[in-house]
């Protein structure tokens, strides 16, 4: 009797370490990721981005900046998300109206810069992008653009050797799809963080404004931070500043989204954030520097059915003034970020 228990006890064993050995197979790796922590600058408000749905790790963020400079995302290898995005821009289209494409073509609007994503609470300058992974794919698959399909990207990255090591790091195996590429690129999107300039370390107390600095500062706070508010330099809000529409590409902003007469040639707000580098500017480019910029609040504000009340009438400045607040906008410029070795290409 006793030696039958025993044998039943060892097929028992037998068969529950062989059902346990199936089960371990049929689970999939865990990849052993680095979480990365998200700091939010002082003074700055809770992110929007859902760090739930996407996870930060260092292993997706270094995948996402290969992805971002990689010229294989476009159809013929000469439009990488850095080709319209470039740091030494502050991640906006270097010294372009609007930016390049394939086929020799433009786009429709200057590219916006990517600091500061992570606040964001809805993307592109008429809103009409929910997610970075949306807006991303948009451009990747815009005719205009990158002009390129999901599927093709995927077919030029397998069997390359740096990205199964990245993917198996990042995701816990080889495979690579279109969702995990664009959550790879949110990933380095997100931690484009600037919150480092003058502006900052004067804020902090370990740098002090100029006269002429402290004088532009007056100046901003006193006629530009109704809308240019907070540590973001933006409100979000979207605002038809009286700008003339373009008659080639008649862009009416907001309008396109809503449909809405009363959001026609309304644009979101942009952050002046790192402005002194981010030329050119307004949604198509059309001042090549930003004393253009004030001039036009200065002096050439358009009135229309939609104009911002807060510009209706123009923004009174006299020549210090503007001199000035230059001086202050360019303190905004943070050189940490546009040349963060972490940022570049690798």
């Amino acid at each position: 009797m006793k030696s039958r228990l025993t044998i039943l006890a060892l097929l028992l064993f037998i068969v529950g370490g062989a059902i346990f050995l199936e089960s371990c197979r049929k689970t999939p790796a865990q990849p052993r990721t680095t979480a990365t922590p998200f700091v939010v600058p002082a003074g700055f408000p809770s992110p929007t981005f859902n760090f739930n749905a996407n996870p930060l790790t260092e292993e997706s963020f270094q995948l996402g900046r290969k992805l971002f400079y990689d010229g294989r995302l476009s159809i013929d290898g000469g439009f990488p998300c850095s080709s319209c995005h470039e740091q030494r821009a502050g991640f906006t289209t270097f010294e372009h109206d609007r930016s390049h494409g394939y086929n020799h073509s433009h786009t429709l609007r200057n590219a916006p810069s990517l600091a500061n994503m992570a606040w964001f609470p809805a993307f592109r300058q008429d809103g009409s992008g929910k997610t970075i992974e949306e807006v991303a794919l948009a451009h990747i698959t815009h005719p205009n653009e990158m002009a390129e399909s999901m599927d093709q990207i995927v077919r030029k990255l397998q069997g390359d050797t740096a990205y199964s090591r990245l993917f198996t790091a990042a995701y816990g195996d080889n495979q690579i799809n279109s969702d995990r590429i664009l959550k790879a690129l949110t990933q380095y999107v997100i931690n484009l963080v600037s919150a480092d300039s003058k502006y900052d370390r004067v804020k902090k107390g370990t740098a002090a404004f100029t006269p002429e600095e402290q004088s532009g500062y007056a100046v901003f706070q006193a006629k530009c931070a109704s809308c240019h508010s907070g540590e973001l330099f933006t409100d979000f809000s979207y605002r038809n500043i009286g700008l003339e529409v373009d008659d080639e590409l008649k862009d009416y902003g907001r309008m396109r989204v809503t449909l809405k007469k009363e959001d026609s040639l309304k644009f979101r707000v942009p952050s002046l954030r790192n402005v002194d580098v981010t030329s050119y500017y307004t949604h198509d480019g059309r001042y090549s520097v930003f004393r253009m910029m004030i001039e036009h609040y200065r002096t050439g504000v358009n009135v229309s059915a939609t104009i911002d009340p807060l510009v209706k009438d123009g923004i009174a400045l006299t020549n210090t003034d503007e001199n000035n607040l230059v001086a202050f906008l360019r303190t905004l410029t943070d050189s940490a970020f546009i040349n963060n070795p972490r940022y570049r290409e690798q």
